[in-house]
């Protein structure tokens, strides 16, 4: 058994706390990885919250960046020694994963969700109690994880962990909602509804493409002030301006040809919706609590609109994080602007931060905890 210090949640609502535990062997797939940094993401704290389901008492986290330690006897994709990011896992064997497109993997939300391995077993115990463990593979809020091999991606030990640790979701799907689904034509027009670490990425990403015009909606000024600064050309404050009139205005009453809703409010949804031009289509990334439903202009959407459900940016990790680690060496995408540095023992701290809108990106450094 390896002993790691991890923040545990025992029931809805209740904080992190740092507990010690224990982590079962790695199994043929597994991997021990030392974590150096881990992103809090809104997804832990919706389950935190019982907005998303996940077995508790357990472990969340699943921004994790790290050294690995142990391997596995059937693991090839790393080594002792390397440096990587963690992602989702999913099966490798499905469909969707064999044609690209590992998000939408058969097994998805067995592999990421129910806390333990296909077999029914726990990978993670706190004394004699069994917790729930692979969040998405990995449960990295803990300085060691046990973590799925399709969940790591080898990088480059050059660059530092605690800037590229988002990348695991957050950032891949931003980035991935714009890249891999959207894919913006020449002079088109583009809004972001939510200008938190999902929706600046999409931001960050429509500059890359031939996107003409690029709209970031918040009620936050300094996100909208920092939108504006990654390249939105413009910004529309929900809490003082009405948003559909406000993009009317911008497109001349046309519409936009794109939308990307990262808020996880139905009503959100809805407006990006009625906001979008004939033809026009909306990626819906943001997570409400389960059993959330919205309501759609039928008629509106016969103009051939397309409402398109997207997880991690139809990503596929082993190729798509590497080329975000060179977009990110090149310049040209600025994580560290992102980002607030806590350390791993202030993680409730960080959750607070996040719940106040004073934190774009919480990223937890183990080696200051």
């Amino acid at each position: 058994m390896t002993r790691a210090q991890a923040a545990v949640v025992d029931t809805v609502g209740a904080p992190f706390t740092l507990q010690e535990i224990e982590l079962d062997r790695p199994g043929p797939n597994e991997v021990v990885v030392r974590l150096v940094a881990a992103g809090l993401c809104h997804t832990d704290l919706s389950v935190q919250a019982g907005y998303l389901p996940f077995p508790l008492p357990g472990v969340l986290g699943h921004e994790g960046a790290g050294v690995v330690e142990t391997v596995g006897a059937a693991v090839t994709r790393v080594k002792p020694g390397d440096h990587v990011i963690l992602t989702f896992t999913s099966c490798g064997r499905c469909q969707a994963c064999g044609s690209g497109h590992p998000a939408y993997c058969a097994t998805w939300p067995s592999a990421n969700l129910l806390g333990q391995r296909a077999d029914g077993s726990k990978t993670l115990r706190r004394g004699t109690q069994e917790l729930g463990g692979r969040f998405f593979g990995q449960s990295s809020f803990a300085t060691r994880a046990l973590c799925d091999e399709r969940s790591l991606v080898a990088v480059d030990p050059a660059v530092p962990l605690h800037v590229v640790a988002p990348l695991g979701c957050g950032v891949q799907t931003g980035v991935g909602a714009v890249l891999n689904v959207l894919r913006p034509k020449y002079g088109c027009s583009l809004a972001v509804f939510g200008s938190g670490a999902v929706g600046l990425s999409s931001v960050i990403a429509a500059t890359w493409t031939h996107a003409g015009t690029i709209i970031a909606v918040d009620r936050v000024p300094e996100r909208l002030q920092l939108a504006g600064d990654l390249g939105a050309t413009h910004t529309v404050n929900a809490a003082e301006q009405d948003v559909a009139a406000a993009i009317a205005e911008i497109t001349h009453g046309r519409g936009v040809d794109h939308a990307v809703e990262t808020t996880g409010n139905t009503a959100v949804l809805r407006g990006a919706v009625d906001a979008l031009a004939a033809q026009g289509s909306c990626a819906v990334v943001g997570v409400p609590p389960f059993g959330s439903e919205v309501s759609l202009d039928v008629n509106g959407l016969l103009s051939g609109k397309q409402v398109i459900g997207v997880t991690e940016g139809d990503s596929l990790p082993e190729t798509f994080i590497p080329f975000l680690v060179t977009q990110y060496q090149a310049g040209r995408l600025p994580l560290e602007r992102l980002i607030t540095e806590f350390a791993f023992s202030d993680i409730e701290n960080a959750a607070r931060a996040v719940h106040a809108g004073e934190a774009v990106k919480p990223v937890l450094r183990f080696d200051t905890a």
